[in-house]
């Protein structure tokens, strides 16, 4: 385990990405998404650690049910000397809290718990209201649950908008979107979404999604950098793959000395999205973090990581969706007809 002063790495040395009106944002953060393998108080102190160490941007959301034991980490973190201003801090509103005036209790609450006076970047956290409650079995369907429905969205993305218009949230993003419903958004929002939250790793690159939000200033922020070895059970099919066992970033996590993982992170920030990598032991969050100023990957091994792209979602959602609904397949692809153009 690497401990001590040489686990260190100036944050200043960490790339960083342009958002749209110009701010900067770290290229590589930390996730808190651990809530069904650790408890809230583990994840708050890998994110002092990780603060300590480095780390400046830092994904919440309030469904994860830590953001108060994470404000509480916060606040020493800035007691120890970082500045508000130095973090970036993420948000999301749950499924639940897509109603009229929701999302702004939703964000009061996230902001109480988290401590702050502003949240960096708040995100929807899925397109639609569709949620399975906390000890529901895994094949429960929400009897409200339904495909996307854009006006019902675009409700949503309005609050979003007032959101920033009063200064509780700098810039808001969107999450678990595709190509279809982006459209619909840029059409119809006056205020553009920063940024877009999205699985992304080498096993599913989402390469006409991630190329749309590049062209339209949409930063593409990636979750299961790694291939999420330690995502819930109920996110499990037999026919995922295991991007850290895939022979190509085996065989280039070897020729550079390091864990299969650390190539994932590599190739992420090299691709020019931004990880979000989680881990309560300092010693695998410190690597996640150096790995990204010293010892790039070639041309020729990025290269030869965009062929191990096998479409292999991870994070399918089945849990969300409605009665009658095909498979996992349809939450991606189907836009209620009844309600839009």
């Amino acid at each position: 385990m690497i401990n001590g002063a040489n686990d260190i790495i100036d944050p200043q040395l960490v790339p960083y990405r342009i958002l749209r009106g110009g701010d900067k944002i770290p290229a590589i953060g930390m996730g808190t998404f651990g809530s069904d393998r650790y408890t809230a108080e583990q994840v708050a102190a890998a994110v002092k650690g990780a603060a300590e160490v480095g780390f400046r941007l830092f994904d919440c959301a309030s469904v994860y049910g830590n953001e108060s034991l994470i404000g509480d980490a916060f606040q020493e973190i800035m007691r120890s000397g970082v500045k508000r201003e130095e973090l970036f801090i993420t948000s999301k509103v749950w499924n639940d809290m897509h109603g009229r005036g929701d999302v702004l209790l939703s964000c009061a609450k996230s902001l109480k718990d988290l401590k702050l006076d502003y949240i960096d970047l708040y995100f929807i956290h899925w397109p639609f209201p569709n949620f399975h409650p906390k000890g529901a079995p895994p094949d429960y369907r929400d009897p409200s649950a339904r495909p996307y429905i854009h006006e019902e969205y675009m409700e949503t993305w309005y609050q979003m908008e007032r959101l920033v218009k009063a200064g509780y949230v700098r810039h808001i993003g969107t999450s678990n979107m595709t190509v279809s419903k982006l459209k619909l958004l840029l059409r119809d929002c006056t205020i553009m979404p920063a940024a877009n939250e999205m699985e992304l790793h080498p096993c599913f690159q989402q390469p006409e999604l991630f190329q749309f939000c590049l062209d339209h200033g949409i930063q593409p922020i990636g979750f299961c950098p790694i291939g999420s070895p330690s995502r819930p059970d109920r996110d499990r099919t037999p026919d995922d793959v295991v991007d850290i066992e895939d022979p190509v970033v085996v065989r280039i996590a070897k020729a550079h000395g390091v864990h299969p993982a650390i190539i994932c992170i590599k190739w992420a920030v090299q691709r020019g999205q931004i990880p979000i990598p989680f881990s309560i032991h300092r010693d695998k969050y410190v690597s996640n973090l150096r790995c990204t100023i010293e010892d790039p990957l070639t041309e020729e091994e990025m290269e030869e990581l965009a062929t191990v792209d096998k479409n292999c979602r991870l994070i399918k959602g089945q849990v969300f969706l409605w009665e009658g609904a095909n498979d996992w397949r349809d939450l991606w692809d189907v836009i209620n007809p009844t309600m839009n153009p």
